[in-house]
């Protein structure tokens, strides 16, 4: 699948902003005490990716109840679902220059009750974009921070009418950032995020 860019201009990849806010000292803190393990940018991309998916659990996966959507929220409170940590991921790779997108995959529920949109990050090396999926890995999900081929959480499956969305975002979509700050828990967030684009 061919990734096309919303806005032709990289530096949108690399903005700071309301939810992908890497100016913050929470983001600039964890962003620095990766870096310095870290031999180059390569290597500090797949530290973060590491961190945003084993450190910061995936609330559905924890039964947390609350509902983050700011990046540092999600480091410091340590709970996002999809979309709140692909926040995160983008802003800590940001936080050391590196182009990052939000991208998002349309997938059926695991218990066949109907869609929903999921979140992932696209990063930018060498020329070309490489979609990463930071949701947090559990018994039959295994996504791995990959240049080399895509290691996400879950293949689309055209038959069950799953998609994957080619557009790389440099903002989070509307529709998605409108239901995570409204929804007051996440059992109401299930209710109101969107099913597809």
């Amino acid at each position: 699948m061919e990734l096309i860019q919303e806005t032709p201009d990289l530096s949108a990849y690399l903005a700071a902003g309301e939810v992908i806010d890497h100016h913050h000292p929470v983001v600039r803190e964890v962003a620095a005490r990766l870096a310095k393990g870290a031999a180059d940018s390569y290597a500090y991309a797949q530290a973060a990716y590491e961190f945003v998916r084993d450190a910061i659990p995936h609330s559905q996966d924890a039964g947390d109840l609350r509902v983050t959507w700011r990046a540092s929220d999600v480091l410091e409170r340590r709970t996002g679902i999809c979309h709140a940590k692909a926040h995160a991921l983008a802003a800590l790779l940001r936080a050391e220059d590196i182009p990052t997108a939000l991208c998002y995959q349309s997938l059926l529920h695991d218990d066949g009750s109907g869609h929903a949109v999921h979140g992932l990050v696209a990063v930018r090396f060498n020329g070309a974009w490489h979609r990463q999926d930071c949701r947090g890995n559990k018994p039959g999900v295994d996504a791995q921070f990959s240049l080399d081929g895509e290691r996400l959480a879950w293949v689309p499956d055209r038959k069950s009418s799953e998609v994957d969305y080619p557009v790389l975002y440099a903002e989070p979509h509307p529709a998605v950032l409108r239901a995570l700050k409204e929804a007051p828990d996440r059992p109401s967030l299930w209710q109101t995020l969107p099913t597809a684009f």
